[in-house]
């Protein structure tokens, strides 16, 4: 070969060596800015990303445009495509960072770390209103909820029926993931509360002969008597001593949980004759069920209620949240119309 055609050819490897090392920088340049790229921030705190069950890449590139985290949407879908993400879409609730590159929002989301949901669960009256509860702070509708506290087998597995199935669960915040199923939440917090009746507290249930849900059923009614804690132990004290001695317990807030209107302030002597297991007027002893998710402190005031001879109470008439207790009836008349006085006085007649 002649020294022109070699010099030639060296030139054409020199060419292609100088296209290949050019296009793998070229390359290389593309390949972190892509990888590395980070938005524009658009908030100086993490940011909340919710990923439906089901979702696929296309839903989860729309919710992370709607957070400005997807400013450059083709390296971000570059990077997505490199890491595989579209087969590796995992649902849940995310916090992601501002300030993160592709690399680190696409790693995160695939590795499925969600952020999880504090559920406050307090003030609920009913099974649909645990649902609807839920429903504000996890991924499945109320009607899910409602349906997993309402199915037979879940009842049966927790030892209870529909009237009792509220006693599972005890108030308190808890930590979920965002897309936890019905019936592994309602596990959970089961698990919560049979955990709460440790032995200490079954045995004091077995003290003043009551079963875990006639100490709830009872300590659901002193909650909606009183929501004074201290005053929540002598209420439990006359409730006690109305079962002892095979009264009727005549509390008004089980009428109006019969009649299923929370919205009454004064109940009447009509409504005493309605026809309900809860009616304490008419049934002795206590309610199938309770009415209310009654707090901690209100179950413990049953289980060491106070002991005197009340067996009469009346709200008082400076409309403190406190009551007035009385052992004979005549005692219990006079408070009574102090009460009935102070409500006309204010028109408060339902």
């Amino acid at each position: 070969m002649s020294r022109r055609k070699e010099r030639q050819n060296w030139k054409w490897i020199a060419a292609a060596l100088f296209i290949i090392v050019a296009g793998a920088a070229w390359y290389g340049m593309r390949y972190y800015r892509y990888l590395y790229h980070k938005p524009t921030a658009v908030s100086d705190s993490s940011l909340i990303l919710y990923i439906p069950t089901g979702a696929d890449f296309e839903q989860v590139l729309d919710s992370l445009r709607q957070l400005g985290m997807a400013q450059d949407e083709k390296a971000l879908k570059w990077v997505a495509g490199v890491k595989k993400y579209s087969d590796h879409v995992k649902p849940g609730r995310y916090a992601v960072e501002p300030h993160w590159s592709n690399d680190e929002l696409i790693s995160h989301l695939r590795s499925g770390n969600q952020a999880p949901v504090r559920v406050v669960i307090q003030e609920v009256r009913t099974l649909p209103d645990l649902a609807k509860l839920l429903d504000k702070y996890l991924e499945p509708e109320t009607s899910d909820f409602l349906s997993a506290l309402q199915s037979d087998s879940l009842q049966q597995a927790y030892g209870l029926n529909a009237r009792t199935m509220l006693t599972a669960f005890i108030p308190n915040t808890y930590e979920f993931f965002w897309n936890t199923s019905p019936v592994r939440a309602l596990d959970r917090l089961h698990k919560e509360t049979e955990k709460f009746w440790n032995g200490k507290r079954d045995q004091e249930a077995e003290k003043i002969g009551l079963s875990r849900e006639q100490v709830y059923s009872l300590a659901s009614i002193v909650y909606a008597e009183t929501k004074k804690p201290d005053e929540a132990p002598v209420v439990a004290g006359l409730y006690m001593n109305r079962l002892q001695q095979k009264m009727p317990l005549e509390s008004d807030p089980t009428l109006i949980f019969a009649i299923g209107d929370f919205s009454i302030k004064r109940v009447l002597n009509k409504d005493k004759e309605v026809v309900s297991p809860y009616n304490t007027y008419k049934n002795q002893g206590l309610p199938p069920g309770p009415i209310n998710m009654p707090p901690v402190a209100w179950i413990d005031g049953v289980l060491n209620y106070k002991h005197h001879n009340y067996i009469f109470m009346c709200a008082r008439e400076d409309f403190s949240g406190y009551h007035r207790f009385a052992g004979t009836y005549s005692e219990h008349l006079r408070n009574a119309r102090a009460y009935q006085k102070a409500l006309n006085s204010r028109n408060i007649y339902r």
